[in-house]
């Protein structure tokens, strides 16, 4: 039996979260530290069309195992019932379940014992820590079955999400500005966001995250005054696009360019690297953007700023926030201290007037 414990406790470390574009951005703080501490990238299980282009090449992943739905039957789903397959061929080892109960059903499945898993809700979180600082905590951590056998995490752990840029996707994002008269240096804005996507035929005025285009015209209009020389991209999904074009047409500032669908994630990903600042909403691109070391302000609505600051603790971003009827909303923002924190970040100033 300890034989075969110490067989166990020597396979590749297992990590299982399957979230939207920010929350495998900010897993990568884990990945980095399980990286660290065994030697060896991780085996990643995860969901969504974002994962493999936002993680594949990264030192810190190892394979990478997709699962489009934890929610269909097992009996019906044939992704659930080849990965089960898959992890009962790759043996159970060390596992970190960063997800919902539908995950820990697979991983039982494929004959991971309980002991070999770290659950993450079984750790509630501190006070005052943020997703960085927790994901550090969890990679401390050694499943009850192994102790003693795993090595120790190591101290000074980056507190922030690291993202990796294909040489690849460089050159195909020169190509592209190329093709779009594009030219360095940019500024990046993200209004939007999958709540204003979904909002369809109704107004996006109803959906979380949603902030005035008025006030994003004015945001627009400061950054041109201070950098006249920026040519300023909209970021975002194709049904965001009709959000941008309305920012745009109120701003009536030169050298606008909306790449609202035209913008996969090894483009995005290049396209942030290089970028003089990203302003956006809290979302997946925010944390991208500041994980690539981009200056980047991003506004909160009724979420914890510092829990899922973007990137991390110690990214290059601030974020702000404001109150609307004495409740924490993103209507409550003014435009004056979006300007004021992008001077501050970017230029180390305040007072736009």
């Amino acid at each position: 039996m300890a034989g075969d414990l110490t067989q166990s406790a020597r396979r590749t470390p297992l990590v299982m979260r399957c979230g939207a574009f920010g929350d495998m951005v900010l897993l990568t703080v884990l990945l980095a530290q399980l990286r660290e501490r065994f030697g060896t990238p991780v085996d990643v299980i995860a969901s969504g069309p974002w994962c493999e282009p936002l993680l594949s090449g990264h030192p810190a992943v190892g394979r990478l195992l997709l699962v489009h739905s934890r929610r269909t039957p097992y009996w019906l789903s044939r992704d659930q019932q080849a990965l089960v397959s898959a992890l009962r061929t790759r043996g159970a080892g060390p596992t970190w379940f960063c997800d919902r109960g539908e995950g820990r059903a697979l991983l039982a499945r494929a004959g991971i014992p309980d002991g070999f898993v770290c659950d993450s809700t079984h750790y509630p979180f501190l006070a005052g820590e943020n997703f960085a600082d927790r994901y550090l905590r969890l990679g401390a951590l050694t499943p009850a079955a192994f102790a003693g056998l795993l090595p120790a995490a190591r101290p000074g752990a980056a507190r922030a999400a690291q993202l990796v840029v294909a040489p690849g996707a460089r050159h195909e994002l020169g190509a592209w500005l190329d093709g779009r008269a594009i030219a360095a240096p940019w500024v990046v804005f993200h209004p939007g966001s999958r709540h204003v996507a979904r909002r369809r035929l109704r107004a996006r005025s109803g959906a979380a995250k949603y902030w005035p285009e008025e006030r994003w015209a004015q945001v627009v209009q400061a950054v041109r005054a201070h950098w006249p020389q920026h040519a300023i991209v909209f970021s975002g999904t194709r049904a965001e696009s009709s959000l941008n074009e309305d920012i745009m047409r109120r701003a009536a500032v030169a050298n606008l360019h909306n790449a609202a669908g035209d913008l996969p994630i090894p483009r995005l990903l290049a396209l942030l690297e290089r970028a003089a600042s990203l302003i956006a909403v809290d979302t997946g691109p925010a944390h991208a953007a500041a994980a690539l070391g981009c200056p980047t302000v991003a506004l909160f609505g009724h979420i914890d700023p510092w829990l899922y600051r973007p990137g991390g603790a110690t990214t290059p971003a601030v974020t702000v926030t404001g109150t609307l009827g004495g409740e924490p909303s993103i209507l409550g923002i003014e435009p004056r201290q979006v300007i004021e924190a992008w001077l501050d970040l970017t230029h180390g100033k305040r007072g736009f007037c």
